[in-house]
């Protein structure tokens, strides 16, 4: 070392409380051993459970930073059994299996593996590996870069096999794949509605499409039922018991969510005024109520508690002109951008007088100091590509208005983004690996790698078991890769498939 200098630039790095040199019988944090488990650095040509049988890593799953087991869909092989997928669980001991509620819990059903720091030998299902005697490198080594690097690191494992002919391509080739995908999921939503309303009748359909929206992944079943159970032109929603109020109380008390005793606090007064309205009517729905159990609420962020989206939903029912506002939200002209604040106006209907929802989340919580919209631009987003465009297209389609419908698919590809999620970064790192790919203008878009996560990636796996996505990327080939924005892709003049190649809808229909 230099003179003058004290300690190198390795040590100088580490801050303390993280990244710093570990305690020989201290447990690592669980945030570590996902990363261990993640990259797997662990020697896996010699793994073996506490109960003594080998096991095989064949994919260690995908992260998951939501809700639910840590990892999910990954390839196992317990001894000379043939391989399984299931989910994958981290906890620092083994007591932690129970502690933290999983044991009986449905969204750990899929487990197939527990991973834990050290264990006893014993027999337990799901069985249980041991990290500790598996590392690759001593823990003091590891530390560092399980704090700083791993995390925002890819693991060699998350790439499929489609990552390498993708690079091969322009990146308006790329955006042209992706923009077929698109229109595949527009078409097949649109057909959909079309099939609910030869049986329930368009507003219907609309109506329960986006009753179901508005349970985000985890709440659309009890979402679509309190639509179905609540249909439009039901003599129910008619005469003097149809206002807000009126249809707050109804659709909260038929989810299940008015409580039977009055809580402490803000809610007090609120749950009493919607008792008032709901007692009169509570006999009429006893029947179907719905059990608490099909809510599912951990995981969630406050602001979008389902007791919210419920009275969102009320109040769209309320409203009772809600086709007609669409119809002349369609006549009207303007940019993408501005289309998509007068739909977000149409969707967010005047608050009530003294408003309870706009500073509190559930009937039980504290008032919050900032207003709390109940419905956010991501969500209109989400709400205009998965329910009101395909709507729109079916039924101008059902009643021969070419215009409109052409209209419905233009807007459909000129939508802004919506907000990022989960699924759409395991899309971008599974088809394009570090980097991400080229960016993604529109809403359509990601309308487009949801389609291709569901097409593709899901079906094979995460080993790409007999996927056709990488072969059917390699035969493409395009003409002209100056595409007409805001047009669908089949609708495109600008763009020839050689050789009559396949498009992506009809690449994904089985032969």
């Amino acid at each position: 070392m230099p003179p003058g200098f004290t300690e190198s630039y390795a040590e100088a790095r580490r801050w303390p409380g993280g990244g710093g040199r570990v305690q020989e019988s201290a447990v690592p944090p669980e945030r570590w051993m996902q990363q261990i488990w993640r990259h797997q650095r662990i020697h896996r040509d010699r793994l073996h459970l506490v109960d003594g049988r080998r096991i095989r890593v064949l994919h260690p799953g995908y992260w998951n930073r939501e809700p639910g087991p840590d990892f999910t869909e990954a390839v196992l092989q317990f001894g000379d059994d043939p391989a399984v997928r299931g989910d994958v669980e981290v906890d620092r001991t083994v007591s932690g299996w129970r502690q933290h509620r999983h044991l009986g819990n449905p969204a750990y059903e899929r487990v197939r593996l527990r991973i834990v720091w050290s264990a006893p030998a014993t027999n337990s299902s799901p069985p249980v590996l041991a990290l500790e005697p598996h590392l690759d490198s001593p823990l003091d080594d590891l530390a560092f870069w399980l704090d700083t690097q791993a995390p925002a690191l890819l693991p060699g494992s998350l790439p499929g096999l489609c990552c390498a002919p993708l690079r091969e391509l322009a990146p308006e080739q790329i955006r042209e794949v992706v923009r077929q995908a698109a229109e595949v999921r527009l078409r097949e939503r649109a057909a959909t509605f079309a099939v609910r309303a030869v049986a329930a009748g368009w507003e219907q359909a609309l109506w329960e499409g986006m009753a179901g929206a508005l349970g985000y992944k985890h709440n659309v079943w009890p979402m679509r039922r309190l639509a179905e159970l609540t249909p439009l032109g039901d003599a129910a929603g008619s005469g003097p018991a149809c206002s807000v109020e009126a249809w707050e109380a109804r659709l909260l008390g038929i989810a299940g969510f008015l409580p039977t005793e009055l809580p402490r606090g803000p809610g007090r007064a609120q749950v009493r005024r919607l008792w008032d309205l709901w007692w009169r009517e509570r006999d009429t729905w006893e029947g179907v109520t719905l059990p608490a159990f099909l809510w599912r609420l951990g995981g969630i962020r406050p602001a979008n508690h389902p007791q919210r989206r419920v009275v969102l939903a009320a109040r769209w029912r309320a409203m009772g002109a809600l086709t007609d506002a669409l119809d002349a939200w369609m006549r009207r002209a303007g940019s993408a951008s501005r289309l998509a604040a007068d739909l977000g106006a149409i969707l967010t209907p005047p608050a009530v007088t003294e408003d309870y929802w706009i500073h509190h989340v559930t009937f039980r919580s504290e008032t919050r100091g900032r207003r709390l919209p109940l419905l956010g631009a991501a969500r209109v987003a989400e709400i205009a590509l998965n329910v009101i465009l395909p709507w729109i297209q079916a039924r101008a389609e059902a009643a021969h208005r070419s215009d409109a419908a052409r209209e419905a698919v233009r807007r459909f590809f000129l939508w802004p983004a919506a907000g990022d999620n989960a699924a759409l970064r395991l899309a971008r790192q599974r088809l394009f690996g570090e980097g991400g790919g080229p960016p993604l203008r529109s809403g359509a878009d990601q309308q487009g790698l949801h389609q291709i996560l569901q097409d593709f990636c899901r079906r094979a796996g995460p080993l790409c078991g007999e996927c056709r996505f990488p072969e059917w990327i390699r035969r493409q080939g395009w003409a002209d890769p100056n595409l007409e924005p805001g047009v669908s892709p089949s609708q495109n003049p600008g763009l020839t498939r050689p050789n009559g190649l396949p498009s992506f809808g009809e690449s994904t229909a089985p032969r």
